[in-house]
């Protein structure tokens, strides 16, 4: 008797793990019964449920929406949840294209103090803006009401966002605010150039974001990095159309974070109206910092400003003018960045009278200019760069003046 219980008793515990570890990589599917969610038809309910179930699990956990076109009004998903959860998009969810029934924030779907989130499967977030864009006239009233962000990242720490894509969103197409070490990889954005102010990924006040073999097509900054943001690493993203990829603007509110340890590396800019550019306000409230910039190994296809620090960005007339920006710019690399410019200005280093950029180098700089307005040129003001390996014309020696 005693034997037999002591051969029994190891299968007994086997069968009780195996059924647990099973129990653990369940998935949630939302077109189970359980859940009720169904192809063309609104699955809000249905995600929130299985949201509400993984986020409670004990054990990591993922939510599947397969393959097919689902409709989704929007929501913010919370946390802290008890364990990981992998959120995994097959198919595609698609916001209401009139605006009706989204949330009343300017939020479509966020993600809120979730730790250990992975964001996959392949599939599409697409927030139908085109009639928004229409109605969109942010870019001569300042009162207007802001459309909804595709995905919205809050207090997001040690998560992955893999191989999904976000489509047309009215607004932004990612914020992450506030996040700690979030791996972006092999993330799409898709929206047509004349989809205004449709930021690719803006990234602020975070830290630790590592952004790589990303394509994104937009009609704003392609990447634009806000206050409080450091250690952002940017490799092999593609961007096109857009406006670039862009640090700012900053020094526009008086309580701005400084940005250091930004590293952007390896990327191509085709046929954008920028390329690689520092933005800050004139006439700043407070004083502020942007240091440690680098811009490495970086491919320039058509692109109108290649190379620019514009620290008298002032869009909409919404500013003095004549009052210097406080944000201090300093130790900024631009190397081995060549291509072609549509614009004759290929360097452009405008820095603040009074407090001009320090340690600010320009590398194996490449340019050539493909219109019939003139010869290429640089024009620099208040800063002094380290020159190496860049042809006169791009050399700041026009202009120049003195620290």
């Amino acid at each position: 008797m005693g034997l037999k219980l002591k051969n029994v008793l190891p299968m007994f515990v086997f069968l009780l793990l195996a059924s647990t570890a099973k129990a653990q990589s369940a998935a949630l599917d939302v077109t189970s019964a359980k859940y009720g969610g169904k192809p063309d038809s609104d699955i809000t309910q249905a995600l929130e449920k299985a949201w509400t179930d993984a986020c409670a699990s004990t054990a990591p956990s993922k939510i599947v929406v397969p393959k097919g076109t689902f409709k989704f009004v929007g929501t913010t998903f919370k946390g802290p949840c008890k364990a990981a959860i992998e959120f995994q998009l097959q198919g595609t969810l698609q916001a209401p294209a009139d605006g009706s029934q989204l949330p009343k924030d300017d939020t479509w779907i966020g993600f809120d103090h979730v730790d250990g989130l992975t964001l996959s499967g392949g599939g599409t977030f697409d927030g139908q803006g085109a009639l928004s864009w229409k109605n969109n006239d942010c870019n001569k009233n300042r009162q207007c009401k802001s459309k909804h962000i595709n995905l919205r990242f809050h207090f997001l720490t040690n998560s992955k966002i893999l191989d999904v894509t976000s489509k047309d969103s009215k607004n932004f197409h990612v914020n992450l605010l506030k996040c700690e070490k979030v791996e972006i990889n092999g993330f799409t954005v898709s929206a047509p150039k004349e989809s205004m102010n449709t930021d690719g990924i803006h990234i602020g006040r975070s830290t630790g974001i590592n952004i790589t073999d990303t394509t994104i097509g937009t009609g704003d900054d392609c990447i634009s990095i806000g206050d409080g943001t450091k250690d952002l690493t940017v490799t092999n993203v593609t961007c096109g159309p857009g406006h670039g990829i862009a640090i700012g603007s900053l020094g526009r509110y008086p309580e701005e974070e400084p940005v250091s340890g930004i590293n952007i590396k390896k990327c191509t800019l085709t046929n954008t109206t920028n390329g690689v550019r520092i933005k800050t306000w004139p006439a700043s409230p407070k004083d502020g910092t942007a240091s440690d910039i680098h811009f490495e190994d970086i491919t320039m296809v058509n692109v109108g400003n290649p190379i620019l620090i514009d620290q008298e960005y002032c869009p909409w007339n919404e500013c003095k003018k004549g009052v210097p920006s406080k944000v201090k710019i300093s130790n900024v690399s631009f190397k081995n960045i060549k291509g072609t410019c549509t614009d004759p200005v290929a360097v452009k280093l405008a820095c603040a009278p009074g407090l001009p950029c320090e340690n600010v180098e320009l590398s194996d700089i490449d340019i050539k200019y493909t219109g019939d307005k003139g010869p290429i040129t640089s024009v620099c003001s208040n800063v002094k760069p380290t020159i190496n390996r860049v042809a006169q014309a791009l050399a700041c020696a026009t202009g120049t003046a003195a620290a």
